[in-house]
């Protein structure tokens, strides 16, 4: 009996030594886990932390694009740029150089052509210029022009052809006519400093003179199937901004019609940014629009109906002054957008020295040259003063103070 009493405990001893010794275990073995896994945790942070990159923000980028207006050239200009053995049209823009020259891209409105000394210089009304005055142009700063106007046919198809060829070889970018359609189909595109501009061009006619129905390529006239067209061409390349010349409204009139209204709506609603006009050889008014498209979203939008004369041999005083017009235009770093900011512009005149036997012409900045009479520096006459302050009022009057 009792060695039946001894095994029982012994059993009992055991079965508790045993269940004792497997929690023991139990606990011993999470306390290990937990030591591995607090262990683990730190360089599992330290590895994380280690990959982040600081990415630097995007910087935004600001250009300053200058437009000028018609560039024609009477014959009084070119026998004035004639210096015996060549032409030389330099000095035109001696005052005001440096307008053009410090700009990111500047653009003109060519409204002659350049079908070459064996034609035959000539004046109004088909106008055939030295084709010097586009190396000077290049010289002076410009960038792009637009080619379709009422007078790029001047000299026919082959004039045409020539000026676009006298213009590459200048290093100038067109817009508006061309010599096949393939380069009518092709937008020109200019990156500035990592905005991308698509320029296009369009004009009303061409003074009577036919264009062949077999080059209808060769002159982009103003309809809506075709600005339309060019816009969807434009849209393809993805630029920042759209910018189209368009040669319309009335001679001599210093404010729009109802069809440029009308045009400049086409253009806004279907992707133009920015609308620069000419044709009427004056003056006529800019506006800053903000665009609600058919989504629902907004945009800038800007339109001078009118740049006037840039240079010409007219003599009429309205069509003597004209403006340098600046637009500021900024990228987004970050949400790749391009706005159009403040707009600002020089006010000028076609000068016209007649006491001078050569070099009579040159486009002067307004402004200065009243401070410059005002500071005794009596370059211009009493009665040019009178004259320029009278047609600084004109300016300020038709196109309105500088748009924020």
């Amino acid at each position: 009996m009792r060695k039946k009493i001894l095994l029982f405990i012994s059993i009992v001893i055991l079965t508790m030594l045993i269940l004792f010794g497997i929690e023991h275990f139990s606990s011993l073995n999470k306390k290990s886990q937990e030591i591995l896994s607090s262990e683990a945790q730190p360089t599992q942070n330290t590895e994380d932390t280690s990959l982040i990159v600081n990415i630097p923000k995007k910087e935004d980028v600001t250009i300053n694009m200058s437009v000028i207006g018609d560039i024609m050239c009477h014959n009084s200009q070119y026998q004035d740029a004639f210096n015996g053995s060549t032409y030389d049209f330099s000095y035109v823009f001696s005052d005001i150089k440096d307008y053009i020259s410090n700009a990111d891209i500047a653009i003109g409105n060519l409204e002659t052509t350049f079908a070459g000394a064996e034609r035959g210089y000539s004046n109004y009304p088909t106008f055939n210029t030295p084709e010097q005055l586009a190396y000077n142009l290049k010289d002076f700063g410009i960038d792009v022009v637009s080619t379709a106007n009422n007078h790029c046919m001047d000299t026919g198809y082959k004039g045409l052809v020539s000026t676009l060829n006298y213009l590459d070889d200048a290093g100038i970018s067109h817009t508006g006519t061309s010599r096949s359609l393939e380069e009518q189909n092709t937008v020109l595109i200019k990156n500035v400093n990592g905005i991308k501009i698509a320029f296009l061009s369009f004009t009303y006619g061409t003074n009577g003179i036919p264009v062949s129905s077999q080059r209808d390529y060769s002159v982009n006239l103003i309809s809506d199937d075709l600005i339309l067209t060019q816009l969807e061409l434009a849209k393809e390349q993805n630029p920042d901004l759209i910018c189209v010349s368009m040669h319309w409204g009335i001679e001599y009139q210093n404010t729009q019609n109802k069809e440029q209204e009308r045009l400049a709506d086409l253009l806004f609603q279907n992707g133009t940014d920015i609308i620069l006009g000419s044709h009427p050889h004056v003056l006529q008014p800019m506006e800053k629009r903000t665009i609600t498209l058919d989504d629902g979203s907004t945009k800038d939008g800007f339109v001078i109906y009118s740049l006037g004369n840039f240079m010409s041999g007219q003599t009429k005083e309205r069509t003597r002054n004209s403006i340098i017009l600046n637009i500021e235009l900024t990228k987004n770093g970050e949400t790749n957008k391009t706005t159009i900011g403040k707009v600002t512009y020089t006010p000028i005149y076609m000068y016209k020295n007649t006491s001078r036997n050569k070099q009579k012409y040159l486009v002067m900045d307004i402004e200065k040259a009243l401070n410059n009479y005002n500071s005794g520096n009596h370059i211009i006459s009493s009665n040019t003063y009178s004259t320029l302050q009278t047609e600084l009022t004109r300016i300020k009057n038709t196109i309105g103070e500088n748009l924020d």
